[in-house]
């Protein structure tokens, strides 16, 4: 039988997108730690939490559960202690990821269109309290992931690979689980993130119009109003973190709606439009973690600045250590 092409892409691009998102996502977290980047302390943590979520989604779902087991079979990670718990170390690092997207949108809806409870609710504190319990709550959530498993062969008394259980597909109590478990992530989190967006572009306009109205300004004007301007900012990372997230996991959302109206457990072949279709939200959701710092880049000019920064900084210390050599080479 040939190699499946689906499977052919997946051995390409999740090695490409585990070496683009470790990088990337640590730059991020360098970078927003710093706090020179013009953002409250309030979004910096949520920012923060955002990116050290996804460079867990790239080592334990990328990595771990994908691209070393391609790549060395042999290796410990295909141990089933070991596989049984990236599987669920990697599902407790995506329900982190996709919620703490959710707790930053409210966080803005709040900012924007409660403006009474902002200097309260929009605080280092309560960003800090969201992201623990979030945390807490999606390992809690994922943890019967790693009972799922069984050995798929035993070698010298020790269990290699895992291969779900019969009772995973015959067992009311597993059905039960998959199905909160695809309504909590991503289906819930996808509708409230678009449901968030709206509300606040749509507070932001009506204040704009409001705005320009109460300073007399007419269509053919142009006076700069600076709350307006950080407030579109502000919507500007929003709406394209956002944006980014619906467009990467909707078609996750959309399979997972429509296997569970179908009752899909089985594929016919790997060919079947259903396992491609399966397989290539997988890599759209994997990638959803590797784009939030491209949006910095584009979005936040003083994110390009410290990230020019410090992509220079260690050839200024080469080219400093350079001259410095040849200072100390004339000297003597």
């Amino acid at each position: 039988m040939a190699y499946p092409i689906v499977w052919q892409i997946e051995d390409i691009f999740f090695p490409l997108i585990s070496a683009i998102g470790v990088p990337v996502n640590l730059v991020a977290i360098m970078i927003l730690s710093r706090g020179k980047c013009g953002l409250s302390k309030c979004i910096t943590h949520y920012l923060i939490g955002m990116a050290v979520a996804d460079l867990l989604v790239v080592v334990f779902d990328a990595i771990m559960w994908i691209t070393i087991p391609i790549y060395l079979p042999h290796s410990f990670v295909n141990l089933t202690l070991m596989c049984s718990l990236f599987s669920a170390l990697g599902s407790a690092a995506t329900v982190i990821s996709v919620w703490f997207t959710v707790t930053f949108t409210f966080d803005r809806f709040v900012a924007i269109c409660y403006e009474r409870l902002k200097t309260k609710f929009c605080t280092k504190k309560t960003a800090a309290t969201f992201l623990g319990t979030v945390t807490m709550l999606g390992c809690l959530e994922s943890l019967p992931w790693y009972f799922i498993y069984e050995p798929r062969y035993i070698i010298d008394n020790i269990p290699w690979g895992c291969v779900q259980k019969s009772s995973y597909f015959n067992s009311p109590a597993w059905a039960a689980f998959q199905m909160i478990n695809d309504i909590l992530t991503p289906c819930v989190p996808f509708f409230l993130i678009l449901l968030f967006n709206v509300l606040t572009v749509r507070r932001i306009l009506v204040s704009s119009q409001i705005r320009r109205a109460l300073r007399g300004q007419r269509s053919g004007e142009r006076h700069k109003d600076v709350e307006v301007e950080n407030r579109w900012k502000s919507i500007i990372l929003l709406v394209s973190i956002s944006a980014s997230f619906v467009l990467l996991w909707v078609t996750k959302v959309v399979y997972n709606i429509y296997s569970r109206i179908r009752d899909i457990q089985f594929y016919d072949s790997y060919t079947d439009p259903c396992f491609i279709t399966d397989r290539t939200a997988k890599m759209l959701q994997v990638l959803s973690s590797c784009t939030n710092t491209c949006i910095y880049a584009v979005s936040q000019s003083k994110f390009r600045k410290e990230l020019k920064n410090a992509m220079t900084y260690p050839f200024k210390q080469v080219i400093k250590l350079w001259n410095m050599l040849k200072s100390l080479k004339h000297a003597n």
